[in-house]
């Protein structure tokens, strides 16, 4: 689902915003934050007739605000924000991790981190990648039904068909 915007107002009586979005084929997202110095914490609702790939990401994307991931790049220790790393490879039994402009690398091995990352967008692509599901910017469908995922930063990552179809799936295409 592409999101649009359609509307956004500002209501000074009750201090609150609406932001009217649209999605594609009919579905409709309304976000209303409702402004109260009352109010100790902060809380979300989501209601919807199902629970779609869209609302799926969408969950995710607020889960991943805060997680960390521990990585090493030139003998320095570094936290991650994990919202920031666009896939995770394997390489000759290393882990590395790629955030837009950086290379880390991870001690842990690649299953530890999908089992820790999982719940927060990432998706299992081959034996020794892992993507951020947020990232990705086309599909193409590939030889032996094989899905080639371009990612935001113009990586390439090729989908093996072993995952394929869990990720057209997850995203809610047909390709």
């Amino acid at each position: 689902m592409r999101i649009l915007p359609h509307f956004f107002a500002y209501d000074i009586v009750r201090d609150s915003y609406l932001l009217d979005l649209w999605g594609g084929e009919g579905d409709r997202l309304k976000i209303t934050i409702n402004v109260d110095e009352n109010v100790k914490d902060i809380e979300i609702t989501v209601s919807c007739g199902k629970l779609t790939p869209e609302i799926e990401k969408l969950l995710a994307t607020l889960r991943i605000l805060d997680k960390q991931l521990m990585a090493v790049k030139e003998g320095e220790v570094y936290l991650l924000d994990v919202s920031k790393v666009i896939f995770l490879e394997s390489v000759d039994r290393k882990t590395f991790v790629y955030t837009g402009d950086e290379v880390y690398e991870s001690s842990l091995k690649l299953y530890e981190l999908e089992q820790q990352l999982v719940e927060y967008g990432f998706f299992r692509a081959s034996k020794s990648c892992l993507i951020q599901l947020q990232y990705i910017r086309s599909l193409k469908a590939d030889l032996n039904r094989r899905i080639k995922v371009t990612l935001e930063n113009g990586e390439q990552i090729i989908v093996s068909r072993q995952y394929a179809e869990e990720l057209k799936r997850k995203l809610g295409v047909k390709i």
